[in-house]
């Protein structure tokens, strides 16, 4: 079968830099503009919504859990719409999309709605316009593309760290619908002419090489790829080992970033305090995006998904109580954990798979992996409604109010709970 005839394009025949790069920088600006739609955002939404709605922490927990899942079950079309059609048209409708949805936020009244507008800034914001900047990254890149994807996710680490304490302020002076509007206004004046302008296929369409050689430089010999289908990969190991680290830690981390403001306040900090977390857990989620996709070109993915997941348990281990000292760490662990899972779940697929169905495979993966966000909120709601708090310190390292010293204490050592949920001497 003849090879398709080489395209030409404006932006990618003048770039003065190799155009990989300008993809990279564009996925990078294009995956901080879902903002809106990620848990980090929608967490500092939360409380003024509970508060001006008058509605239970459980049932908006419920609302975002159904939410996101519904939203999650459109992954694959739009994997499947990527590969058939391409990034470049594929952008311009998602992110179109995703600022009517957070338009649409801004004017939520009823639960319904606000059902309605978590499936719409899940889907499309958390789920799609992050699905396509990394689809066009791994098309663009191959030896380099652990290096390039942990590079991406540098825009959602800085985001991270920049964007809650930005929000707070601007809920402060516009309240919560103002501040959904504007960021309608943020999406469509930024990530759709970026997105639109400067997204393209897969780099061979245009007579050049992945990973971002000049022209007229050798290229490196062509890499070997498997490129199977959706239904080979499912039939991997690898695609179920890299599909359950990540399910895990995007359970788990989303339901500590989702209700963040309530572990932290729990454990005697104030909102401006739990706001301040944020900084050093972007930029340490930044560091580890780096860290690990650059790792990820050297080592194999499965060391990378152990260390994962033991940096999410410290996490969860310190969450029920959290001592002042240890407030950053508590967040440099969660950062750990999200920088790490953004890098391994964004390369890993396209290094066991190839790049040809890498956006139906992608899409299926991310499916689950929304899914497991969308349920650890619920979880950790319903576990707080249960328990009257976040219980996972009940006998470790807490001190008893009549002691100023912290001491080990094992469980069935006889001990009472106090009003607090410690345990303390009979």
């Amino acid at each position: 079968m003849p090879a398709p005839p080489v395209r030409h394009s404006r932006f990618v025949d003048r770039s003065p830099l190799p155009y990989a790069w300008v993809v990279l920088a564009t996925a990078i600006v294009t995956t901080m503009m879902t903002v809106p739609g990620q848990t980090v955002g929608v967490s500092v939404f939360l409380d003024p919504i509970l508060a001006d709605l008058e509605v239970s922490r459980s049932t908006v927990s419920l609302l975002y859990t159904v939410g996101t899942l519904l939203g999650s079950f459109a992954l694959p079309f739009v994997g499947r719409f990527i590969d058939a059609r391409g990034p470049r048209l594929s952008v311009g409708l998602i992110a179109g999309g995703f600022a009517l949805a957070c338009l649409f936020m801004s004017g939520v009244t009823t639960l319904a709605m606000l059902a309605v507008g978590f499936v719409l800034i899940r889907g499309l914001g958390q789920g799609s316009l992050s699905l396509v900047s990394l689809h066009t990254v791994n098309l663009w890149f191959v030896r380099r593309r652990g290096l390039a994807v942990g590079l991406t996710g540098l825009g959602m680490a800085v985001a991270t760290a920049v964007f809650p304490g930005l929000l707070e302020a601007l809920i402060a002076r516009v309240g919560w619908r103002g501040g959904y509007a504007w960021m309608a206004v943020m999406v469509a004046a930024v990530a759709l002419p970026l997105g639109v302008a400067f997204f393209r296929g897969a780099p061979e369409r245009y007579g050049t090489v992945p990973d971002g050689h000049r022209a007229g430089r050798t290229p490196p010999p062509p890499v070997v790829e498997s490129n199977l289908t959706l239904a080979q990969a499912r039939r991997t190991g690898a695609f179920w080992l890299v599909t359950a680290g990540d399910v895990a830690v995007a359970a788990l981390s989303t339901g500590l970033v989702f209700h963040h403001f309530d572990i932290v306040t729990q454990s005697g900090f104030d909102r401006a305090a739990a706001a301040a977390v944020f900084l050093p857990l972007g930029l340490i989620t930044a560091g580890a995006n780096v860290a690990t996709g650059a790792l990820l070109d050297r080592v194999a993915p499965r060391f990378v998904l152990a260390t994962m997941l033991v940096f999410q348990a410290a996490a969860l281990a310190m969450a029920g109580w959290i001592p002042a000292p240890l407030l950053l760490v508590y967040g440099a662990f969660i950062g750990l954990a999200q920088g790490m899972k953004g890098a391994l779940g964004g390369s890993a697929y396209a290094a066991y798979f190839g790049r040809a169905h890498i956006g139906s495979i992608k899409g299926f993966a991310s499916t689950l992996g929304v899914a497991g966000s969308a349920i650890g909120p619920l979880l950790f709601a319903v576990g707080r409604d249960v328990a009257g708090d976040y219980p996972t310190c009940r006998c470790c390292w807490c001190p008893p109010p009549s002691r100023p010293r912290w001491r080990w204490r094992p469980w069935g050592c006889g001990r009472r709970r106090s009003p607090n949920g410690h345990r303390v001497d009979r």
